[in-house]
This record gives structure tokens, C-alpha cells and sequence, in this order.
């Protein structure tokens, strides 16, 4: 009998054992933008990928993947202390392999376009695959976008990102590596640092990717929400979206955004450049002259309060509307983003600097150290 009675607890001690495990299954951790780490864990070419989780005092948390070193969530308050995850992106790494995409992307090894994908180092000629109407974009269409970065966390605000690009990959010379430090400061900004270096002269133009809407729900658009550009001229393009070379002031056009002003309401005005950038895609000139404690550019959200400063040590700033957002990629929460759902405000060396050497040098030397800094700073305004 007293055996009998052992078995049939035992039995219990398992019965309760499975369910109390089979709850531990189903209650993953999630974060405070609703992520799951094991939705990010994947094996890609033979690296391993992963979520991670930066947080600061203030409560604001920042989720990283090392696949293409991506800002996948920005979670931060609102006007009335609610948090709000103001970026576009995916709910697993599927989403972000499976689908061409640069959302929250750390670019390169050439941020923005290069004309024909051809670049002249030390008197070589090196063509690059093209990806773009016939340009090279964003590094080509293997950038550092679908790579996979080595990652460190060395505390719970920031994380070290460092890749190794060979010589020769994507056709760029020189073995180039790269460090890009992301710290989430208690002043509820990303402070991106980028640093790289070379074993043979090459070209580096290192960017951010993220998609921002600061409403914190993308079923809304950006077309509300006052931008503010410091800069008195940008570089208009053509029809392919190259930059003619021409450096041209934003007075009197729709391009001049000194002041405050909706991104939507002349996004649709009969001007030449608006219909070559299908609205803005453009390249403007910083008046900064790469003091990174001037505020390069500002989005505010009137109806959620909440407030993007951008700065940088870059000597321009590419603005994108989203214009290619067609209701074809459905992000975070199962939200399809549509045309003019995000902004994005990445911070460069002129597009197709390589060719115009009266721009801004993206040249780099054996001996000599890249580095570049952008910071987005929240607040509620």
C-alpha cells in the first residue's frame, strides 16, 4: 500500500513538474516593446545572432540585433509619461532576413549612393556591384546591412558592435575594421560612435538606418510632425537620385526647413526635386561644420510631445520620407507600413563623395583612424 501511495505522488511531483515547466516555455520574458530574445537567436552564415537590451535610469530601453548591427525597438515617454517604441522594424530576425530591408541598419561600407558604383584609390579603378538605377547604394546589395557583427555589452547602457570586412568585399579595397559603440545615455539619447580602420586606402561612409515615427504607432504618418533642418543649402539629384554635384540654397524652395515645419505640407508641391526624390530624399548641408553639441536637426510630434534632436560630426544629413513604403512589409505588431510612415535622418559624407573631390573626403588611409558620432536625443517637448 505504502508503495502504491509513493508512485501515485511521484506521478503528481511529475504532472506538476511538466505543467510548472510548460509555463516557463510560455512565459519567456518579454521587453518593454514586446520583443522576445529567442525570436532573434538564429545561426547566419555560421554566426550566431541575438537580442540585446539596453536600459537607463530613466526607465527608456533601446533592443539592438548584431544582425547588421540594427536599432529593432527606441521605447520612450510621451507627454504624459506613457512609453511609445518611436522605430520601424521586425518582431524576429526572420523578418529582417527575409525581407530586403535597411531598417534600423548600421550602413556601409558606403553610406547613400555612388554614381555607376565605380570609385577611383591611389589610381585604381574599382567597380562595385550596382544596386540602385544603375548606382551603388548603401554598400551594395550585400552591405554591412546583412552582415553579422561580434557583440559586446559591457554594461547595461551600451553595446560594441565590430565586424571585419575582407579586402575585396563588395569590391572596396583594403581590410577594413569597424567598431560602432551604441550607449544609451541617461539624458534618453543614442549615442552612436562609429571607428574604423584600414590595411590599404579606401573609401568609408558609416550611417544609421532607423526608421522613426514618433507617434509610436506607423499606421499614422510623419506628414504632421515639424521638422527642422540646419542648413542653409543641399545637393540636388536627378532623376536616378545621383547628386548632380551641385550644391544649391534651400531659399524660396520647399527644401528650407531653418524653421519648424509640417514634412508634409509641401511635400507634394509641383518642384523638380521633390519629383526626382518621389518627395524628400536629399542630402543636406550641415551648418554644424561637424560641432557635435549643435543641433543638426529636430522632428517633433505635436499630438504625443515627444521630440528627436539629431547631431553630428558628419558634414551632412540624408533625410528620407519613407517615399518607398507601399503596404508590401508588415512590421512590429503585425502594422503594415505605408508610404510616408517613417523618416529617416542619416547623418554622411555627401553622396557619391568619392567622385567629387571638392566634397568632403570619405578617403581613408593605412595609419589613419575613422571615426564618426551621431546622437539622437529624446525629450518631451
Amino acid at each position: 500500500m505504502k508503495i502504491k501511495n509513493l508512485i501515485w505522488l511521484l506521478a503528481i511531483i511529475a504532472i506538476v513538474g511538466g505543467c510548472t515547466n510548460k509555463k516557463k516555455v510560455v512565459e519567456e520574458e518579454t521587453t518593454l516593446s514586446g520583443l522576445k530574445k529567442s525570436n532573434f537567436q538564429a545561426i547566419i552564415n555560421g554566426d550566431s545572432t541575438n537580442l540585446y537590451v539596453l536600459k537607463n535610469a530613466n526607465g527608456m530601453e533601446v533592443c539592438v540585433t548584431n544582425f547588421g548591427g540594427r536599432i529593432v525597438s527606441v521605447m520612450v515617454p510621451d507627454k504624459n509619461g506613457e512609453m511609445k517604441d518611436v522605430v520601424l522594424g521586425f518582431d524576429s530576425i526572420l523578418g529582417y532576413t527575409s525581407v530586403d530591408n535597411n531598417f534600423g541598419a548600421t550602413i556601409g561600407r558606403y553610406g547613400n549612393r555612388i554614381a555607376n558604383g565605380k570609385i577611383i584609390v591611389a589610381g585604381v579603378e574599382y567597380q562595385l556591384p550596382k544596386n540602385n538605377y544603375g548606382h551603388t547604394l548603401h554598400g551594395g546589395p550585400n552591405g554591412f546591412d546583412k552582415k553579422v557583427f561580434k557583440a559586446n555589452q559591457p554594461d547595461s547602457q551600451t553595446i560594441v558592435l565590430s565586424y571585419l570586412s575582407p579586402d575585396g568585399e563588395a569590391g572596396f579595397p583594403g581590410n577594413l575594421n569597424v567598431k560602432v559603440t551604441m550607449k544609451l545615455t541617461d539624458d534618453n539619447a543614442i549615442d552612436i560612435s562609429y571607428e574604423a580602420e584600414t590595411d590599404k586606402e579606401t573609401v568609408v561612409n558609416l550611417t544609421n538606418h532607423s526608421y522613426f515615427n514618433l507617434s509610436g504607432d506607423p499606421n499614422n504618418t510623419i506628414l504632421d510632425e515639424l521638422l527642422t533642418i540646419n542648413a542653409d543649402a543641399y545637393t540636388p539629384i536627378d532623376s536616378t537620385f545621383m547628386t548632380t554635384g551641385k550644391i544649391e540654397k534651400v531659399e524660396g524652395t520647399p527644401m528650407d526647413f531653418r524653421s519648424p515645419t509640417p514634412i508634409g505640407a509641401r511635400i507634394n508641391d509641383d518642384f523638380e526635386q521633390l519629383k526626382n526624390g518621389k518627395g524628400y530624399d536629399h542630402n543636406w548641408v550641415l551648418n554644424t561644420n561637424g560641432d557635435i553639441s549643435e543641433i543638426a536637426a529636430t522632428v517633433y510630434n505635436p499630438t504625443t510631445g515627444i521630440r528627436l534632436d539629431v547631431y553630428t560630426t558628419e558634414p551632412g544629413l540624408q533625410v528620407y520620407t519613407g517615399n518607398f513604403l507601399d503596404g508590401t512589409i508588415t512590421g512590429k505588431k503585425g502594422i503594415t507600413y505605408m508610404k510616408h510612415s517613417a523618416i529617416c535622418l542619416e547623418s554622411q559624407k555627401y553622396p557619391d563623395s568619392p567622385n567629387k573631390p571638392e566634397w568632403p573626403s570619405p578617403y581613408l588611409k593605412p595609419g589613419e583612424k575613422y571615426s564618426s558620432q551621431c546622437i539622437y536625443k529624446f525629450s518631451v517637448q
